[in-house]
């Protein structure tokens, strides 16, 4: 338990042998349950989870936790939970199972730590803090915060990064927040019985596809800020289908957020520039299109094509401005000592501060 807080940690594991074990040892003492998901994988990741799971159990009470056994009449008696997909359902849909528990078994504060050692557990604290604290409902990390510290993210990854991160701020309405595709996450109970987890994306982009869920209920967020950490784990993401897709499904999702909150809540002036700036850009943009094929297309109609399009950037534009300002007190940034250093722990004799939850981070 966490400063009167019940600590739960969602660990998803795709062919991470050689490192999920690192990660399930090292999870902090305070942490009352760890939700370990192997998510299809090919390689002895299992063992690994099996192996790790049974040393933690047994140096608690001598038991290890299985789907079937995770809850209980006592209530939180096996620390590490074991579960195991079938076939490969995507990060997204391996953290899905591990909410789906977490919030069964009524956990007050559920993390996600991801297999592959880049979220350094010494840096829990500080993304379950704005959430204990009462001052947010959802926490994630961001590598953006600081522009040294963002350099150490690879130059491809860091350019995907950032153009996601402006197409989630326009998606989710958060524009105070950044590095959306950051894993190390941190929500509450009331947050994962207000969003619809069930739906939730199984693909990489579930954190995008959450941040959207997470406005759409009001709910508020805050940006932990943390560094940039890759030693030996191999990405499994390939940026040139990632990119398209997660785009594809943040715009489905932006269309999707404006029909809930505007249309089936109360008016408000970003929906008139939203619907104005789409309409008379895609009216501008197919006028162009039009002009182009027709060789007889003279400069006037050339010109109301380009106005059309340039005033629907301009209203668009209009009502990201007004969300941001509608929005605003719906992010926190966490304080600045606060940050998490990224520093990796040693698995063997590693220590926590699990005895000091009063800390923000080590």
């Amino acid at each position: 338990m966490y400063r009167n807080h019940t600590i739960a940690v969602v660990v998803p594991a795709y062919n991470e042998a050689g490192l999920v074990g690192d990660v399930i040892r090292t999870v902090p003492e305070y942490v009352d349950r760890v939700y370990v998901v192997d998510d299809g994988s090919t390689d002895g990741t299992w063992t690994e989870i099996a192996a790790a799971a049974t040393a933690v159990n047994e140096s608690t009470d001598g038991t290890v936790a299985t789907v079937s056994t995770a809850t209980t009449a006592t209530g939180l008696d096996e620390r590490v939970v074991t579960i195991r997909h079938d076939e490969n359902r995507g990060v997204g849909g391996a953290i899905k199972t591990g909410y789906l528990h977490a919030r069964e078994d009524g956990i007050d504060v559920t993390a996600v730590m991801g297999g592959d050692g880049q979220m350094r557990p010494e840096g829990l604290a500080a993304v379950i803090d704005p959430i204990v604290e009462g001052r947010a409902d959802y926490a994630k990390g961001n590598r953006l915060h600081d522009p040294e510290t963002a350099q150490e993210m690879p130059r491809f990854r860091l350019l995907g990064n950032r153009v996601l991160t402006l197409l989630t701020k326009i998606a989710s309405g958060y524009w105070g927040t950044s590095d959306p595709q950051n894993g190390y996450t941190a929500i509450s109970l009331d947050a994962l019985e207000a969003v619809d987890i069930e739906e939730m994306y199984e693909f990489y982009g579930y954190c995008n596809d959450l941040l959207v869920k997470c406005n759409t209920e009001g709910l508020r967020v805050a940006d932990v800020p943390r560094a940039a950490a890759y030693d030996d784990e191999e990405s499994h993401i390939s940026l040139s289908t990632y990119v398209p897709r997660v785009s594809t499904m943040l715009l489905t999702n932006f269309l999707g957020r404006l029909r809930d909150q505007y249309l089936r809540g109360p008016a408000h002036p970003a929906w008139l520039s939203y619907a104005t700036g789409l309409v008379t850009g895609i009216a501008g943009v197919g006028l162009a299109l039009a002009e182009a094929v027709d060789t007889d297309g003279t400069a006037r109609s050339v010109g109301n094509a380009l106005s059309l399009a340039l005033v629907g950037c301009l209203a668009f534009l209009l009502g990201t401005i007004l969300e941001r300002d509608r929005f605003a007190d719906r992010t926190v940034v966490a304080e600045p000592q606060a940050v998490d250093t990224g520093e990796r722990i040693e698995a063997e004799g590693a220590t926590t501060d699990g005895h000091q939850p009063e800390a923000s981070a080590d």
